[in-house]
């Protein structure tokens, strides 16, 4: 990873002046607010002074090379970095006005308000039924097993998977096809009620089929969820976000409408990379 001063050499060397132009990092009606965010593993400067943020509503899609700090962005939201032991973060990120890096923000609270459905779907080695109410048990949202029942109908409902699963509700979750352990990662984050949804790569595990049954989820989920995308794929961030956020070794280069981003970059590292002259 290079040092801010490096990356903006770089930036210079690509026609662009010592500072990245980002582009508009406010968003209406904002959710989440990201300033001066940077985050470290050990000696590694993975994240480099990230400001922007996210409205209620949107689907941004964050794009950009392997290893430019996408999914470590991604982490910050909900503090899974914490986890990691030599990580460290600086900065602000504030949901709804909250920082989420107070001392009073419990971690595991936080995350049944941001939830985060990873690149491989990774269901519990527990039934369809017991993979969607673990979050509801553990939140203590359900009083008793007919309101426990109708969370997990609900949200198996809303994922498509109701219908699929109904007389298998007792059957491991790691029996269903990759696809539909996808939809059921989803039902589970659903499950808690969370204000946003995170998504690492959900799509680059599956086929053709199973993908465009996750876009089309996407699309019906962000009336309700504010959803964030890590995607390799320029054009599912097309097809699914409202919004897009480009970033190069650490930083934030710039953000802005899809369509904008797609069709008229501010900088030209976000042109060579949408045009897959880098990658």
């Amino acid at each position: 990873m290079r040092t801010p001063s490096k990356a903006n050499d770089v930036a210079a060397d690509a026609g662009g002046g010592p500072e990245f132009p980002v582009g508009d990092p406010s968003a209406p009606d904002p959710c989440i607010q990201i300033r001066d965010l940077n985050a470290w593993y050990g000696d590694i400067h993975a994240l480099c002074d990230v400001g922007f943020e996210i409205g209620h509503g949107e689907v941004l899609a964050l794009i950009g090379p392997s290893g430019c700090g996408k999914t470590t962005l991604l982490r910050c939201l909900n503090r899974l970095n914490d986890a990691v032991e030599d990580a460290r973060v600086t900065g602000e990120v504030t949901l709804d006005g909250q920082n989420i890096y107070s001392g009073s923000v419990d971690p595991v609270a936080l995350r049944a308000r941001v939830g985060m459905v990873f690149q491989k779907p990774n269901p519990f080695p527990k039934s369809i039924y017991d993979n969607v109410a673990y979050g509801a048990r553990i939140h203590g949202l359900a009083s008793d097993r007919a309101e426990l029942d109708e969370i997990v109908h609900t949200s198996l409902e809303r994922v498509g998977l109701l219908k699929e699963v109904r007389a298998r509700l007792d059957e491991p979750g790691t029996d269903l096809s990759g696809g539909q352990q996808q939809r059921l990662c989803i039902a589970r984050t659903i499950a808690v009620d969370p204000e946003v949804i995170l998504m690492d790569e959900p799509c680059s595990a599956l086929d053709p089929i199973a993908t465009a049954k996750i876009e089309d989820l996407i699309d019906e989920l962000s009336a309700e969820y504010v959803i964030v995308i890590v995607t390799h794929s320029m054009q599912q961030a097309a097809r699914v976000s409202n919004r897009v956020a480009y970033m190069n070794q650490g930083q934030l280069v710039e953000v802005g409408e899809t369509d904008r981003i797609f069709t008229n970059p501010l900088h030209k590292l976000t042109e060579d990379y949408i045009t897959g002259r880098i990658g």
